[in-house]
């Protein structure tokens, strides 16, 4: 898509019997660095990725979008929402169910574009990544997030996703929401080194990719609406 962020490199899913004149929840999903865009060698890289695949698995019919985007800055979050955009404006999108999730590099982007336009998402999963964008705009919009990380993860290190838990609560804290009610739009898990090991993983930042495995997290994420 040649945009006025510059030229956008996508790939998309509709469910099987897609149907214009109904409206369905859409994620929009960004990869990690190995899986960003490097020349048309590297186009569809993403298309066998979990994190893509495994939204259309589900049991409910989804639009799912992802973007091979070339920085992790301001560029890419400009352009993830102005992807989000386009398909709100050209596909049979459901407004108050449209998702986000990022991995890695992904994350820095989409934790960036939901805080810039949390009016567009009703939830983040933020995997294995680093949180660039602000707290207060996600909680004054209600934007419920999921982080994952690797208690061992090698490229970030497992306190960033701890910085980011406790951002995000003490913003909804001073939005005037209670514990028990910020538990309801915020969850962390950080799964120690043995719980990957047991399944053979054992380069930890890449292994947080079982995130998308996870039906329970993924139905959470998919629960939530504006």
């Amino acid at each position: 898509m040649d945009s006025t962020e510059g030229l956008i490199h996508y790939s998309y899913y509709l469910p099987e019997d897609y149907d214009p004149t109904r409206r369905y929840p859409m994620m929009v999903v960004m990869p990690g660095y190995n899986m960003m865009w490097f020349g048309e060698s590297s186009s569809g890289s993403n298309l066998d990725w979990t994190g893509f695949t495994s939204w259309t698995n589900l049991g409910q019919d989804m639009i799912v979008v992802s973007a091979q985007l070339t920085d992790w800055g301001d560029t890419s979050t400009r352009q993830a929402i102005a992807l989000t955009e386009y398909f709100i404006n050209h596909f049979a999108v459901d407004t108050t169910r449209i998702y986000a999730a990022g991995y890695s590099a992904g994350g820095e982007t989409m934790s960036r574009a939901v805080a810039m336009r949390p009016d567009l998402y009703a939830a983040y999963l933020h995997g294995a990544s680093q949180w660039d964008g602000g707290f207060a705009p996600i909680a004054e919009n209600g934007v419920a997030v999921y982080i994952y990380m690797a208690q061992g993860d090698e490229y970030y290190g497992v306190q960033k996703a701890r910085d980011a838990y406790n951002g995000l609560h003490d913003a909804y804290a001073a939005a005037g929401w209670t514990d028990e009610q910020i538990d309801t739009v915020l969850q962390m898990q950080t799964p120690d080194n043995a719980f990957f090991d047991a399944q053979g993983l054992h380069v930890y930042h890449a292994a947080a990719n079982v995130v998308f495995d996870d039906a329970d997290i993924l139905n959470w994420i998919v629960s939530k609406h504006k």
